[in-house]
């Protein structure tokens, strides 16, 4: 990033402090801190490019986090347990049992009751017992008032632990049950925006996954869709991560083939954008290359019905989650979520059209690492070629996937007009995971993205 940029930020927050009757030296300070850590990545809920809205609770904590990665201290959050292999859904009573939980509270969608995903884990907690209440008010990309509607029926339910079972959208709407249950203070559901300032774990969660892409068993994030000004937002809470995860294959093996492909675009843009984002370390690169290098290999064949190559890509999609839950995501993801806000872009497909052309807007601020996607992909002069030409053979290489799954690849091909592209642009550009791409983009660049895809 350019040196002018950082300070012309540093100024806004300066001036912004300076307006809450904050020291001059904290002011300062808190200026050198800034200047320092910002090419890490920022995750938390703030938006530097629109420093002076910032009211006193966000200020005190920017200046907490400012400390903490200024001191190049690394945090990673992950499940107490997890449970990997197929079958892996019959230790769960047992570990209820363990927990001492005496009824579970399961969120699901109603695509997987009517196909029987959902039935495979209700049988086995009638097997062993153990009371259920089940709960599908699910709708993809999830709404505000399902959320809601999970909190007052989980209060009925007289159940003591949640089970998110399926993909994304009842995963998290399983965390945002048991958050606001855990903090009814945050019962508008709007105000866990960002990283909300939530004081009790959440309602003890188990996640089961059903597809192998959005890792919301294993993150510390969730999405939800403020359906009521058409714009999805990222709430970060380590409060939210599920106690336990069962990722067991034989959940994911019935996924339609087009549901395959999204997912796994999903984990593959997880992947990359936790590799090259500014906040990536050695642990979190090793678990973004590992995955990388299992999707590039397995997801084109999970697709086309390969069962072995659909168990590796239920592990990638979880190893992943590991890594950018605690590191952070990017552009790709920035500029997807309006696209689901906006125009119930399923998140997957979204992130496949986008990947790519992102990946060629960024290729230039991410060092030696594309040399490491090409070799995923199977590049021949990976190493050994000039970087120039190899950035753009990785990117090529995730197009060609991207082109020969058959996900779109513009985004006129999902409804988007010339009508919407600045209001895009304009929620790309607020969205929590754009300061985490590699290269800081302007409202106007994400335009000129959006355009170039229509």
């Amino acid at each position: 990033m350019p040196d002018s940029l950082v300070s012309y930020r540093c100024d806004l927050l300066r001036q912004n402090l300076n307006k809450r009757g904050i020291s001059p030296f904290l002011t300062l300070f808190s200026a050198l801190f800034f200047q320092r850590v910002f090419r890490l990545t920022l995750t938390f809920g703030v938006h530097w490019r629109t420093v002076e809205p910032l009211n006193d609770r966000v200020t005190h904590r920017l200046m907490n986090e400012l400390k903490r990665r200024a001191l190049m201290v690394y945090r990673m959050i992950f499940n107490q347990t997890a449970y990997f292999g197929r079958g892996a859904i019959k230790e769960i009573p047992a570990v209820a049992k363990q927990h001492g939980f005496t009824k579970a509270f399961i969120v699901t969608d109603p695509v997987l009751l009517e196909t029987g995903t959902a039935e495979k884990v209700t049988k086995v907690l009638d097997e062993a017992g153990l009371p259920y209440e089940v709960f599908s008010n699910v709708k993809p990309n999830p709404p505000v008032e399902c959320i809601k509607d999970g909190v007052a029926k989980f209060a009925e339910s007289g159940a003591d632990f949640l089970i998110g079972l399926g993909g994304g959208s009842p995963q998290d709407t399983c965390k945002g049950i048991g958050i606001i249950t855990a903090n009814p203070e945050f019962a508008d559901v709007l105000s866990l925006e960002g990283v909300a300032d939530t004081k009790n774990p959440s309602v003890p969660i188990f996640g089961v996954p059903t597809t192998a892409g959005t890792a919301s068993e294993t993150t510390i994030n969730y999405v939800v869709t403020d359906t009521a000004n058409k714009r999805k937002f990222v709430a970060v809470d380590p409060h939210d991560i599920p106690i336990v995860a069962f990722v067991d294959p034989d959940l994911t093996d019935s996924m339609p083939r087009g549901l395959k492909v999204a997912t796994g675009l999903d984990a593959l843009t997880h992947a990359i954008e936790g590799y090259i984002t500014p906040g990536a370390w050695s642990l979190s690169d090793c678990l973004s290359m590992q995955t990388i290098r299992m999707i590039a290999k397995n997801l084109a064949k999970s697709a086309d019905g390969d069962i072995p190559a659909g168990e590796q890509m239920a592990y990638a999609s979880y190893i992943t989650g590991m890594a950018y839950s605690n590191v952070g995501l990017g552009l790709v993801h920035g500029m997807a979520h309006p696209l689901g806000g906006r125009l119930g872009v399923a998140h997957g497909v979204a992130n496949g059209i986008l990947l790519a052309p992102v990946m060629e807007y960024n290729k230039d601020f991410t060092g030696e690492k594309y040399r490491d996607i090409a070799d995923a992909f199977g590049v021949e002069d990976a190493y050994t070629g000039d970087l120039e030409k190899v950035r753009e053979e990785a990117v090529q290489a995730v197009h060609k996937l991207t082109v020969d799954l058959k996900n779109p690849t513009t985004i006129s091909e999902v409804g988007a007009t010339e009508a919407d592209l600045a209001p895009l642009a304009h929620d790309a550009f607020n969205d929590v995971c754009t300061p985490g791409n590699p290269r800081q983009a302007t409202e106007e660049d994400i335009l000129k993205i959006y355009t170039s895809l229509m």
